[in-house]
């Protein structure tokens, strides 16, 4: 099965799951303060130990020591979205505190919730650890300019706290152990891997609880949203997988970053912000998550076939 289909097949799965939390929500199952355990549960221990877990069980030390490239990969694109999203932003009227909300939405794809399994279906071996690598830098600049941007004037310091979290001792915690030569015991890696493998599926459905719970019909009329879909799920990551053509990376490490930059709008974004700007964040998740159903089998399909 090429990139493709394997790719498609996951967006399958995430409309069952968003559907399922949308269909909860609906029931009453599920309220907005029962989602909350729901991420908590995900972002602390879930995606950790699925990053653990892929990373401890796929990945060589060989790859470990060559997959540097991606850091200043990483580092280039997030300077880049930040440019581009102010100028994005200017050319669509926003304006306020709204423009550094709109570039926070640029910037940050949810990586955790739909990077992860999008990547380790495509590339079992070495997908999670590129994706890993990738995180470093995107946990640096969401809990410095993340923060910034989305904190109320006046404040958004710099916490080098916030930098150690689960999913950073995790990513470092199965470096370690790889250079070492060090592997868990079976019993053990197994069970940290089915719990790590609710982690998407629970994701997802949080997600659907989420859209089903927001009022975001306001915000589906604000076209610099679109502009997200246009310009950063679509346009940068042909740019991006071009560019590093050229610059002869391999194969599977261009579509893995050009993926990882058409990601849509990172959920935690909505957590981030004050009350008032809640509802215009999730009108940037909902309007860039269904729009990715599309956005990223084209993407692929593009780049595979042209």
């Amino acid at each position: 099965m090429n990139t493709f289909w394997i790719l498609l097949e996951q967006m399958e799965l995430f409309v069952v799951y968003i559907l399922a939390g949308v269909i909860l929500v609906k029931t009453k199952v599920l309220n907005k303060e029962a989602l909350q355990p729901i991420a908590q549960f995900v972002l602390k221990m879930g995606l950790p130990l699925l990053i653990f877990t892929n990373i401890i069980n796929g990945v060589e030390k060989e790859v470990l020591f060559r997959s540097g490239s991606i850091l200043v990969t990483a580092f280039l694109l997030y300077i880049a979205l930040f440019l581009i999203s102010w100028l994005i932003a200017y050319v669509c009227g926003v304006r306020g505190k709204q423009v550094e909300i709109y570039q926070t939405m640029n910037i940050f794809g949810n990586i955790g919730f739909m990077g992860i399994p999008i990547i380790t279906s495509i590339y079992p071996e070495n997908g999670i650890l590129y994706v890993s690598v990738f995180t470093i830098v995107d946990q640096l600049f969401l809990w410095t300019l993340g923060v910034k941007l989305t904190a109320p004037e006046g404040e958004g310091k710099f916490n080098p706290k916030k930098l150690i979290n689960p999913a950073s001792v995790g990513i470092v915690t199965a470096m370690i152990l790889i250079i070492i030569g060090i592997r868990l015991p079976v019993p053990l890696n197994t069970g940290l891997q089915k719990i790590g493998s609710t982690a998407t599926p629970l994701a997802m459905i949080y997600l659907g609880g989420l859209f089903a719970c927001s009022n975001i019909g306001s915000c589906l009329k604000r076209i610099e949203l679109y502009g997200i879909v246009i310009v950063k799920m679509m346009i940068v990551p042909l740019v991006m997988y071009w560019i590093l053509k050229q610059l002869g990376m391999a194969e599977d490490i261009r579509m893995t970053m050009s993926l990882i930059a058409g990601m849509p709008v990172m959920a935690s974004v909505a957590m981030m912000v004050k009350s008032s700007e809640s509802e215009y964040a999730m009108g940037g998740i909902f309007v860039t998550t269904i729009s990715s159903l599309i956005t990223l089998p084209l993407i692929c399909f593009i780049l595979q076939n042209f």
